[in-house]
């Protein structure tokens, strides 16, 4: 009796795991059928901001995208956005409406977001730091204040270390590069012990590298997400101009480059941000993405770094807290011209 009750269980056992791998290998197959004939990869995109845009070739770009108003008189403003699945210039929206009149600003879209190129290739912080060149040198053509959100705060960083000729001052919005490495995530983790290669090339497959996509571009994950970085309720129109914009032929190349951990510059604070002689400021609170536990000992190893902390943010000040955020940064350029 006991060796056919084993028998049998076993063979209920194999059944049932049989009939679990069938039943995931249909799902994910119906998804990646789904991915690749049932969701619009084309949807109309809208500007970012209600503003001029200019198109111009970088030197390592085809072309880039940037949101103008030059009305204003007095020092150029610079907006960069972060990067993330569903990165573009509409993050920092905010920042440049205010100041928009009031001294010329500029907001770019980085390769492989918004209406930038978004070509099949590859994406790296050099590249990113060279679109920000290019936008300083092509487009504004003198010394600029440049604010950067995330990890956008690496590649100005990046660039002024290169270039500083072409910077006035440099503000970092809750940027990556401050936290320790337990506190790191998966993805940055990836890029400091050399297997983010590896992670790429299973992310990127030509059979569901689509599909990986466009889980996280779901309206459900892009609001997920976003959610971490409020305090209140999500800015409507940021989570759908994010849906907007993941929708859109070659969406998905740059941000499986980020998930990856490929744009993550390994101790960036130390081989860059403690190299900087220029005016830095680093708006900051709380973040579900990175920490600033290693913020207080630049401060108070480099006396050109300051920081303000705007409370209560997640990483998003400009959203939820933008006249503390415009007060920090008008304080910051006036002690800086003093």
């Amino acid at each position: 009796m006991a060796n056919t009750y084993n028998e049998e269980s076993d063979t209920s056992i194999g059944k049932a795991g049989a009939g679990l791998l069938v039943g995931t290998l249909a799902t994910v197959g119906g998804w990646i059928g789904y991915s690749a004939f049932g969701i619009n990869h084309h949807l109309p995109l809208p500007p970012a901001i209600p503003a001029e845009q200019e198109r111009f070739v970088g030197q390592v770009s085809r072309f880039l995208n940037v949101y103008v108003d030059r009305r204003g008189a007095g020092r150029p403003l610079v907006l960069i956005h972060s990067i993330n699945a569903a990165g573009s210039a509409y993050e920092m929206r905010p920042i440049f409406e205010h100041y928009r009149g009031r001294r010329p600003v500029y907001a770019l879209d980085l390769p492989g977001f918004g209406m930038s190129e978004r070509a099949d290739r590859v994406y790296s912080p050099d590249l990113y730091k060279e679109a920000v060149l290019d936008l300083l040198r092509l487009k504004v053509k003198e010394p600029a204040d440049v604010v950067a959100l995330s990890l956008g705060s690496e590649f100005i960083a990046q660039a002024a270390l290169e270039q500083p000729e072409l910077f006035h001052s440099l503000t970092l919005i809750s940027p990556s590069g401050f936290s320790t490495r337990s506190e790191k995530r998966a993805s940055q983790k990836v890029s400091e012990d050399g297997s983010s290669d590896t992670v790429y090339k299973g992310l990127s497959n030509r059979l569901y590298g689509q599909a990986i996509y466009d889980l996280l571009a779901t309206r459900k994950s892009i609001v997920y997400f976003l959610k971490q970085s409020f305090v209140g309720p999500v800015d409507e129109g940021l989570a759908e101009y994010a849906y907007l914009t993941t929708h859109q032929p070659g969406a998905r190349y740059a941000p499986l480059y980020f998930v990856s951990g490929k744009l993550f510059t390994p101790d960036i604070r130390q081989s860059v941000y403690n190299k900087l002689t220029l005016p830095a400021l680093v708006l900051y609170d709380q973040d579900a993405f990175v920490s600033f536990n290693l913020l207080p000992q630049t401060l108070s190893e480099r006396p050109n770094w300051q920081a303000v902390r705007i409370t209560p943010t997640r990483g998003l000040p400009q959203f939820e807290k933008l006249a503390e955020t415009t007060q920090a940064l008008d304080a910051f350029w006036l002690a800086i011209e003093a």
